[in-house]
């Protein structure tokens, strides 16, 4: 999945911005217990840029200079904290304190390089004049995966033993001053549309939807981070809901009959109690009947209760035999528990050595494919390379279509080709055939020869392909023969 542009803009506190940038030792100490995952094996891939215009790397003591700048520019003190006045309507408002520096967070690719933000600060310099003091870039923040990714997962990779899903941006800190007039620059809603726009041109990224189109609020880098983590629990508790429920019935049906069997012990304790009582009674009636009726009615009484003690003793003893065939089935239920856990887990095993075999494969031969591609682009642009030279040292009429398209590509202020420059350029096409697919491959060669020998760098290399299309298809002829200029 591409990774879409984006820049948030905020009031960059002084006193923590410098740490969390440059990594110092005790800030990495700080966050040892929180949520944000910086990992230190990849600390060594950032890189970091101080504008030497500004002797003093401290943003506290710039933030300090610029309040006496304010003071000597304008008379008065910089407001910085929010305030109310009354409005025009009599309603009382609030008015946001100054922010002079500020501080933006750009998404980048893994392969953005400190010069191409470099690239994009001394633009917004030029453009809004907002300086860029100092820039960061950061490829060792992120958050841990609980298992292994998803397939079409591309970004995440192992580190040590467990996965590491990367988040690949930069700081770059703002002086937001004019100080030439000791005022704050004023960006609207447009100009931070601009700013996405260009941001988007020169990393070569996707462009991504502004708040104002999808109702999202940016999110801080610890709540970035607890929502990707409450998504992967949501996923790992999906995984794994059918076990668990497999085991909370085996459970509950070994709680039902261990409480039976609890009833019958307690059944069965009851009876003993009731046969030692009559066995007592048996006794006393025994003794008192040798006493007062004689031998004969002795008999007759000890018969009676004989009857009845050997009946309840036969019924405890049915008690007991109900007792152990219950704790048979609880034993049998308990040992099925344990094969289901095993089961579980020998197939989590399996499934996991299989998607691992299956993600070697796949890498291994992407691998391959790709040095294949390499190599074969990598003579192509040989060749495409020998004919350039040849053309260029050869045929006038090339040479100054390849010059045109550089003159555009390097001037920052002029958008689109002249009337002469379209004329070479069309002159050039016309060598290489007039059929629509000749024009195509010539629009193609030329551009790449242009590219080369200018040595454009990636906003060049937009405009210069951009312009180029233009003529092939014939954009600027139906702009001629409609009577207006190509509008961009």
């Amino acid at each position: 999945m591409a990774i879409k542009s984006s820049i948030h803009i905020k009031p960059c506190r002084v006193t923590s911005s410098g740490p969390h940038n440059r990594r110092t030792a005790e800030y990495l100490r700080n966050i040892d217990n929180s949520k944000i995952y910086i990992v230190a094996e990849l600390t060594a891939a950032n890189e970091q840029w101080i504008n030497p215009g500004f002797g003093n790397p401290d943003l506290q003591a710039h933030y300090d200079y610029i309040k006496r700048m304010v003071k000597e520019k304008t008379g008065r003190a910089m407001q910085e904290k929010e305030r109310e006045r009354k409005g025009k309507n009599g309603k009382i408002v609030k008015v946001a304190g100054c922010s002079p520096i500020r501080e933006g967070v750009l998404l980048i690719r893994p392969d953005t390089t400190l010069a191409d933000v470099r690239r994009f600060g001394e633009e917004c310099q030029k453009r809004w004049g907002i300086t860029p003091l100092q820039i960061f870039l950061h490829k060792d923040e992120g958050h841990w995966l609980g298992g292994q990714p998803d397939a079409e997962d591309r970004e995440s990779f192992k580190v040590g033993e467990r996965w590491f899903k990367p988040n690949y941006h930069a700081h770059i800190v703002f002086d937001w001053m004019n100080h030439e007039t000791g005022k704050s620059r004023k960006l609207n809603d447009e100009d931070m549309t601009e700013m996405q726009n260009m941001a988007s041109d020169i990393l070569l990224m996707e462009r991504g939807r502004s708040k104002a189109v999808t109702g999202k609020e940016h999110l801080e880098r610890n709540d970035f981070i607890i929502e990707k983590q409450k998504q992967e629990m949501k996923r790992l508790d999906a995984t794994r809901q059918y076990r668990e429920h497999q085991l909370e019935m085996a459970n509950k049906k070994m709680r039902e009959t261990e409480s039976v069997t609890n009833a019958l012990i307690e059944k069965a304790n009851e009876k003993e109690r009731q046969s030692e009582d009559l066995d007592r009674a048996i006794s006393e009636k025994r003794s008192r009947l040798n006493k007062e009726k004689g031998s004969e009615l002795l008999n007759a009484a000890v018969d009676w209760a004989t009857g009845k003690s050997k009946a309840m003793k036969n019924e405890i003893e049915d008690l007991r035999r109900g007792i152990a065939t219950h704790e048979e089935t609880i034993e049998r239920l308990q040992g099925k528990i344990r094969t289901m856990q095993n089961d579980h887990h020998r197939e989590r095993l399996q499934l996991e050595a299989e998607h691992q075999s299956e993600l070697s494969r796949r890498e291994a031969a992407h691998t391959e494919e790709t040095t294949r591609l390499k190599n074969r682009i990598a003579w192509q642009s040989h060749i495409i390379g020998c004919l350039s030279f040849l053309l260029l040292k050869t045929s006038d009429i090339f040479r100054k279509a390849v010059h045109s398209v550089i003159r555009l590509a390097r001037d920052y202020y002029k958008p689109r080709f002249d009337t002469e420059q379209v004329s070479d350029i069309k002159n050039a096409l016309n060598l290489f055939g007039d059929d629509r697919q000749s024009r195509r491959a010539a629009g193609d060669f030329l551009y790449f020869t242009a590219k080369q020998k200018g040595e454009l760098d990636n906003r060049q290399q937009i405009k210069a392909r951009r312009e180029v299309d233009n003529v092939v298809e014939g954009h600027y002829d139906q702009q001629q023969k409609k009577g207006l200029s190509m509008r961009r």
